[in-house]
């Protein structure tokens, strides 16, 4: 039944591994020139935070098409909500400097599931950054609960699709 979600997430995956060969390539460049790139033994765990990326775009995906096609103007809510996640997810910065601005603050930002599995990364690749098992073990529950629910929904509003398409 999710076979079109399931196959758009498996093609952006292969998308992944093509972007990835450049990366490593200019990753590899930096690293061999005196860069201050210090991977860790974290690396290891990429394979399993891109799987939680993919299971929380596959999951959300599936939530937001199954809404938005009922109700339409949803869509144009989500893209604004959308941008604001892209915002509020450490990713042109790290999560060090809101430790240090916003220390009160950081249980609203690691709420974000995206937050743990980023700065995860980022720490395994660059070496800069923090691993913080209970976020990133709250961020793997978030994102089965999300591909349940977002399952759960689709499976519910399927039978309604043709009828509103």
């Amino acid at each position: 039944r999710l076979v079109v979600p399931i196959s758009s997430v498996i093609s952006n995956l292969v998308r992944l591994i093509i972007q990835l060969g450049l990366f490593l390539a200019v990753y590899f460049y930096f690293v061999y020139n005196g860069t201050d790139i210090k991977p860790n033994i974290y690396i290891l765990f990429f394979p399993l935070l891109v799987l939680m990326l993919a299971g929380l775009g596959l999951g959300f995906g599936i939530l937001i098409s199954s809404v938005t096609t009922k109700y339409r103007d949803m869509a144009i809510l989500f893209g604004f909500v959308t941008g604001l996640w892209m915002y509020a997810t450490p990713i042109i910065y790290p999560l060090s400097v809101m430790k240090e601005k916003y220390e009160e603050y950081m249980w609203i930002i690691q709420l974000n599931p995206l937050t743990s599995i980023v700065e995860a990364l980022r720490y395994g690749i660059m070496g800069a950054g923090t691993v913080d098992w209970f976020w990133l073990s709250y961020s793997f529950v978030v994102t089965i609960i999300v591909i349940i629910l977002g399952s759960w929904v689709f499976n519910k509003v399927e039978r309604s699709f043709i009828d509103v398409v």
